[in-house]
């Protein structure tokens, strides 16, 4: 049975490019980039090429980039080592309902330590309203964290004017933006004080990111044990990973924004057969900026668990966007931050194209759905009427 992925919000294949440069710098540059012999100034050398090329696609100065392992550390990186160079008197941030984990949990770890986090609403079309974040700032604000895209339903975040207003009130901002680098086309440095990136978003190896710092930032290391990285990052840097992400960022430089418009494309394609074919269907997040590759569809009556693995049974992989926790599968807190019901967040499936998808795919994907959809209705014909 051929197999075909749509889940490339949760991580991409690597390119073929990117992991001939990974297994070259694997066998080749195997020395120390803090040694000063031969070998380690080679994999310096390696290791700041790839910073020119990461610094290249997000257009800021190389000196901006700090490698670090993904976009979970980077963020705990940004949001914790802020708060721990703020003064006593700044120990509040503010941040939004539908973050990443990786920016609720470390927002949490603050909580803990005595912070006050204020979360922000978002409107029901999945998209943050920058004066509701301007009046959650106080004299106390240390840090903003707003991110570039959501990961569930593709929605983009107005982070230019919120940086703005971060920048008037003398506050530091951060945002994620994991889901935004490699497929949104940059022309200016990113409108944030930090800015996370990962490269298995866009056709790297796992364990490989980096942190955008821009000049003059500030920030204190959440880990210690070495001078790497301007001091921020310490530990034996990873070169390989390093030219991996720096050769998939070269990649992403040269073609996000064609490869943007045929994801989009796409992504309207899937969106309107599904909705023209599926009764009770509709998309989450609709009416906002969305991302090219990314689409969350609800389908009422149906359980979006049950919907992905018969989609899986059929060759698509999907996602639910569902969290397990404790055992139990909760709701997307994305999806009922956005007004949705509990069944109907648990209704929801995220599609999220990429690189290998083609619109042959996508029309096959559709007829699994309109398949599956009908199957799984027969089985609980009570759940929903939709005639």
């Amino acid at each position: 049975m051929s197999r075909f992925y749509f889940d490339h919000n949760a991580t991409t294949p690597v390119s073929p490019d990117v992991l001939d440069a990974h297994s070259r710098a694997l066998c080749e540059v195997y020395g120390n980039a803090s040694s000063i012999h031969y070998f380690g100034q080679e994999a310096k050398r390696r290791l700041e090429s790839a910073r020119w090329q990461v610094a290249d696609l997000l257009r800021c100065d190389p000196k901006e980039v700090v490698f670090v392992s993904g976009g979970t550390e980077a963020d705990n990186l940004a949001i914790l080592g802020t708060l721990r160079r703020s003064a006593a008197d700044r120990r509040h941030v503010v941040t939004t309902r539908i973050e990443h984990p990786a920016v609720l949990s470390a927002c949490a770890q603050l909580e803990s330590e005595g912070v006050e986090v204020t979360y922000v609403d978002v409107s029901a079309s999945g998209v943050v309203d920058p004066d509701d974040v301007r009046r959650a700032i106080r004299p106390c604000t240390a840090l903003i964290s707003v991110m570039h895209v959501n990961n569930e339903i593709g929605t983009i975040q107005p982070v230019e004017e919120i940086f703005r207003a971060a920048s008037e009130a003398g506050i530091m901002f951060h945002s994620d933006g994991v889901q935004a680098a490699g497929r949104i086309p940059m022309e200016e440095p990113p409108p944030a004080d930090l800015y996370a990136i990962s490269g298995h978003k866009f056709y790297a190896p796992k364990g490989a990111g980096a942190l955008y710092v821009r000049r003059g930032v500030q920030v204190a290391p959440i880990l210690y044990g070495g001078r790497q990285e301007r001091e921020l990052r310490p530990g034996t840097l990873n070169v390989p990973g390093a030219v991996a992400l720096g050769e998939a960022a070269e990649w992403a430089r040269r073609n996000a924004a064609e490869e943007a418009v045929r994801l989009g494309a796409l992504r309207d394609r899937l969106e309107r057969r599904i909705l023209a074919r599926v009764s009770g269907a509709g998309i989450n997040g609709q009416g906002a900026p969305r991302v090219a590759n990314t689409t969350n569809i609800y389908f009422d009556g149906i359980n979006a668990e049950a919907l992905l693995i018969a989609l899986d049974l059929r060759g698509f992989a999907v996602s639910t966007g569902s969290a397990c926790s404790s055992g139990a599968v909760e709701p997307s807190h994305v999806l009922t931050a956005i007004g949705l019901s509990k069944e109907r967040a648990r209704a929801s499936v995220r599609f999220s194209l990429g690189r290998s998808n083609t619109a042959d795919q996508v029309d096959d994907l559709v007829e699994a759905v309109v398949e599956a959809a009908a199957h799984l209705r027969k089985l609980s014909p009570v759940a929903v009427e939709h005639a």
